[in-house]
């Protein structure tokens, strides 16, 4: 049986540990140094809730300079994990820059979203509270979660709740669909139950006409 992929997409500031997390879902060990210009992607076959998905994940670059290629991979991606550093506020900050650059490219104001505050690792030197992170989710309406690569905290969750953020919203376009295809139909029938009448009229005027 062919698996469905998904395509996920990583984003954040350059140093977040987007690149960690994924390496560390995908090949369970964690890279210490990498470096924030490479952009890779992964594949893997990941179970969610009964279902095996194969997951393309693209780990992106989070300089500026990479900005306008990142729209493309933006475009393909159907879900987004992106990351920002608890010990760096800026990348915190710079959370809504990203979100924004979705919306634009994506057209649309609802996209499967898994905001990550990573490297809990380093709680001493924390400068983003858990609840901010809680607020800024609740402002995207995505589900939030802590991590850190280093321990292997809730990087296995952070990567299936997207799964399932994918899923929820392919699952809604459908009934949306579906929906909209119920309204059309007997508006369709009406239509073509009229073309039917008005061409047997027409038959029976010329059969009419020919008598």
């Amino acid at each position: 049986m062919t698996l469905q992929t998904l395509r996920i997409v990583g984003l954040g500031c350059g140093g977040v540990g987007k690149s960690s997390i994924t390496i560390n879902f995908i090949q369970n060990y964690f890279v210490d140094e990498y470096d924030p210009t490479i952009e890779d992607s992964y594949r893997r076959t990941s179970q969610v809730d009964g279902v095996t998905y194969l997951l393309d994940i693209l780990d992106t670059a989070g300089q500026d300079d990479y900005s306008a290629m990142r729209d493309q991979y933006i475009r393909t991606g159907q879900g987004f994990l992106l990351v920002y550093d608890i010990t760096k506020r800026s990348t915190y900050e710079e959370i809504t820059t990203f979100v924004e650059q979705i919306k634009r490219v994506k057209e649309t104001q609802k996209v499967p979203i898994v905001l990550v505050g990573n490297k809990t690792d380093l709680e001493k030197h924390r400068v983003v509270s858990y609840q901010e992170g809680r607020e800024l989710s609740k402002l995207y309406d995505c589900p939030f979660f802590e991590s850190s690569a280093k321990t292997k905290i809730n990087v296995i969750e952070s990567f299936h709740e997207l799964v399932r953020e994918i899923k929820k919203a392919q699952n809604e376009s459908i009934a949306k669909k579906e929906e909209k295809d119920k309204k059309k139909s007997p508006h369709m029938v009406a239509s073509l139950k009229k073309k039917l009448y008005t061409k047997f009229i027409c038959i029976r005027e010329e059969e009419l006409n020919e008598n």
